[in-house]
């Protein structure tokens, strides 16, 4: 339990959420008042629970996809068929890590930041034989390097998703 603590994703997730908690986020970025104003300062306790489209959340589902806070955002974990738009794919490992980034990009663009903007990334697979192949597909959203990221492989995903992505971004524009 407490060698898990302290393991490097589990450090840089609780130290991000540390200094959000503390509202040191400009401190450590370049976020401005502006900044936080765009990240939704003006709600209580500075909270943001959104939808795809970047409106309010209508409080209904059990988890929120897009949380903006403290100049931060927060990216619940997307699968193949997270952001289900009814379009039918292949299921190979490229299909559905371009599916997961499309809703992620959607995601982070609606929180008023961008694929450049995303600090850090953990990335599930259901197979770590797809590392590859994630790869691959990665390179073309990063194309001059990408975010922090881990990746590990688990036992299975909801939804028969191959893949599944959470994120943490910066909000760069309102």
């Amino acid at each position: 339990m407490v060698a898990n603590l302290f393991t490097r994703r589990n450090f840089g997730v609780r130290f991000a959420s540390f200094i959000s908690s503390l509202g040191l986020a400009g401190f450590f970025g370049s976020a401005t008042p502006a900044a936080e104003q765009a990240a939704g300062a003006t709600q209580a306790g500075g909270v943001q629970k959104l939808n795809y489209e970047g409106k309010a959340a209508d409080g209904t589902q059990m988890i929120t996809p897009l949380i903006v806070n403290n100049g931060l955002i927060y990216i619940a974990g997307q699968g193949a068929h997270s952001h289900d738009t009814g379009e039918t794919f292949p299921k190979d490992i490229e299909n559905h890590t371009k599916h997961v980034m499309d809703s992620v990009k959607l995601l982070v663009e609606a929180g008023g930041g961008s694929v450049d903007s995303i600090l850090q990334l953990t990335v599930y697979l259901a197979n770590i034989d797809f590392y590859d192949g994630m790869n691959k597909v990665f390179k073309t959203y990063f194309p001059h390097g990408g975010p922090a990221r881990t990746t590990v492989a688990v036992a299975a995903l909801p939804g028969d998703s191959l893949v599944e992505i959470n994120c943490i971004a910066a909000v760069t524009r309102k």
